[in-house]
């Protein structure tokens, strides 16, 4: 009796260590190399507006098409702060190249959708700033797998994530 009970034992362990650890390993390298797809393509991005100074909707449309072929749902964050062209009226000398004199106004994910589906673009100038982060929505299979195995829960977990900012370095043309 106790023999048969240690080859039970001995088999739902190796069955384990063939099976499970291998599957789990090949999901969290799928999940590796979504991120690094996502990562890649966000820096793009971020770097394309930055060097032209522009974002149409055909970019960011192919932006979301690139991220969303990793078979994954996410969450795209656009924060883009412009710089105001008039800083008000307590300043005396308005010269946006001055230090602490600048004001910028933000606008976010759904003003930059709206704007890009009213007027198809979107033209910053020189000193802009732009950032974008991107969240997985869904649970991938090594989420669900890990979360199986190691009782770990919570909604607010995600595995693929990617962030950029930069600076507009050249103003935006028609």
């Amino acid at each position: 009796m106790g023999d048969s009970l240690i080859t039970i034992v001995a088999i739902f362990l190796a069955a384990i260590l063939m099976f499970v650890f291998p599957l789990m390993s090949l999901a969290e390298r799928t999940d590796d190399i979504a991120e690094l797809s996502v990562t890649t393509a966000t820096d793009e991005f971020v770097d394309n507006i930055r060097t032209t100074g522009k974002l149409t909707w055909a970019e960011f449309d192919q932006y979301l098409q690139t991220i969303n072929a990793t078979g994954n749902s996410f969450d795209v964050d656009i924060t883009i702060y412009q710089l105001d062209e008039n800083p008000g009226v307590k300043v005396t000398q308005a010269e946006p190249t001055k230090i602490g004199e600048n004001l910028y106004y933000a606008k976010y994910t759904t003003q930059v959708e709206e704007e890009l589906n009213k007027y198809g673009r979107m033209r910053l100038r020189e000193g802009d700033l732009v950032s974008v982060s991107v969240k997985n929505t869904n649970q991938t299979i090594a989420q669900l797998l890990r979360n199986f195995f190691y009782q770990l829960t919570g909604s607010q977990t995600y595995q693929i994530m990617a962030e950029k900012s930069a600076i507009v370095a050249v103003n935006g043309s028609n």
